[in-house]
């Protein structure tokens, strides 16, 4: 045990050394150890404590971890042609780029790959802004589209927005669900609407019905484009393989990530309509690129990844899997209501909202004692966060809301003894 705390005490001063010592002095404080190893919905740190996972390294572990299927035909593809030349044809993209496009009914038939969300989402504006030949965007307030400078152009929280300024010029932030404001911004400079269909770090809040369909209206009215970001949504977490499939919405461009790599390899993707496509490379085959996306790995873990939601039905799992996790939730927050304001969510892209600041991030604590891995959503510290991964069971659930009960309760005692409730 005591080489076990050696070495953990080890990793924690390397982390302040070499990566991020404001990190490590949060990270440490909330009681988070270090990770060792993951099976199915299950993380287990260094000193053999197993968590059941709610987190999901925010929605990327949707098989679980280690998905047997996916890391066998990532090894086989190792032993083949890890890594592209980038001039040849390669089969494995081909293959994933046609098996995407007929999971959007081939509406948007065309892929480019890169490595992750805030990429993906980086190529949708840049197409935007060249097949429109305008350079305004309208994000939504509290709406996370990634950290680099264009997707943080577009990032709805000041937070991380202000200490990069100037950022993009021409994006402006309106209410998340408000169509009267989002048609005072429109006019004739607008490339793209970029918006979520369900929030996630804003705190899993999800669109009104039929509001989507209103803004692809109000897209084609003033000749601009609708980019849903589906990098959380993506990939069966909400019941669909696309979230906006339950909003009768078809959109111009989306983007993926997290799930798709299985939770083995990192892989994000633009997708959009042949019409896009002849805009942005007809002229120039090179004009955006990416050493590393599409490479045969990555390629091989979403083909096989899809292949997996299918064979196991896990899209069906999902919705009641979700259901019977929110139903949950709901009994939770009807017990507490002066520290909760209400469960939420779609499938299983979950949260539960708090009344009382910090008191989320307290449960959170009190959760981990438990062996329940999750955290709240970046934008908005209120909403605890629940992603599983699909294969999460039953029993498991129950066992999450046991401990998320208890937690709760532990910190509204808490709360009641300093006389804040």
């Amino acid at each position: 045990m005591n080489n076990v705390l050696k070495d953990v005490n080890n990793i924690q001063n390397l982390y302040n050394k070499h990566i991020n010592p404001s990190l490590t002095k949060l990270t440490s404080f909330a009681g988070f150890g270090t990770e060792h190893t993951g099976q199915g919905c299950y993380i287990t740190d260094s000193e053999g404590k197993t968590f059941l996972d709610l987190l999901g390294s925010y929605g990327v572990f949707a098989l679980g971890h280690k998905h047997p299927k996916v890391v066998e035909a990532v090894k086989n593809q190792m032993d083949i042609l890890p890594l592209s030349t980038k001039v040849f044809f390669n089969e494995t993209q081909a293959l994933l780029a046609e098996k995407l496009s007929a999971l959007t009914n081939h509406k948007l038939p065309y892929s480019f790959f890169s490595n992750s969300g805030t990429e993906a989402v980086e190529a949708a504006l840049k197409f935007a802004k060249i097949s429109t030949g305008r350079s305004k965007f309208i994000s939504t307030k509290g709406g996370y589209h990634g950290k680099t400078i264009g997707s943080l152009s577009v990032t709805g929280r000041d937070k991380f927005r202000k200490p990069f300024e100037p950022l993009l010029s021409g994006s402006c932030f309106v209410p998340f669900g408000c169509l009267e404001t989002l048609k005072k911004e429109m006019d004739q400079n607008v490339a793209a609407i970029i918006i979520e269909v369900i929030q996630g770090e804003g705190g899993i809040h999800t669109v009104p019905k039929g509001y989507l369909k209103q803004v692809r209206q109000l897209c084609d009215e003033h000749g601009a484009l609708l980019i849903l970001d589906e990098v959380q949504t993506g990939i069966g977490r909400t019941g669909t393989f696309f979230a906006y499939e339950q909003e009768d919405v078809e959109p111009h461009i989306i983007t993926l990530a997290k799930a798709l790599g299985g939770g083995i390899m990192p892989i994000g993707v633009t997708m959009g309509t042949a019409e896009i496509w002849d805009k942005v490379f007809g002229e120039n085959p090179l004009i955006h690129t990416s050493t590393f996306g599409g490479n045969p790995l990555a390629c091989t873990a979403a083909l096989t990844t899809l292949q997996v939601i299918e064979e196991e039905n896990l899209l069906e799992a999902v919705t009641e899997k979700g259901n019977h996790f929110l139903n949950g939730l709901n009994k939770i927050v009807q017990k507490f209501p002066k520290l909760l304001k209400e469960a939420r969510g779609r499938g299983l892209m979950l949260g539960i909202e708090f009344i009382i600041p910090d008191s989320a991030e307290l449960t959170i604590v009190q959760m981990l004692k438990r062996n329940i891995l999750a955290a709240y959503t970046l934008n908005n510290p209120f909403v605890i966060r629940i992603e599983p991964a699909y294969i999460i069971t039953e029993e498991e659930i129950n066992r999450a809301l046991k401990a998320i009960e208890e937690s709760v309760q532990d910190v509204e005692d808490v709360l009641k003894s300093i006389d804040v409730l």
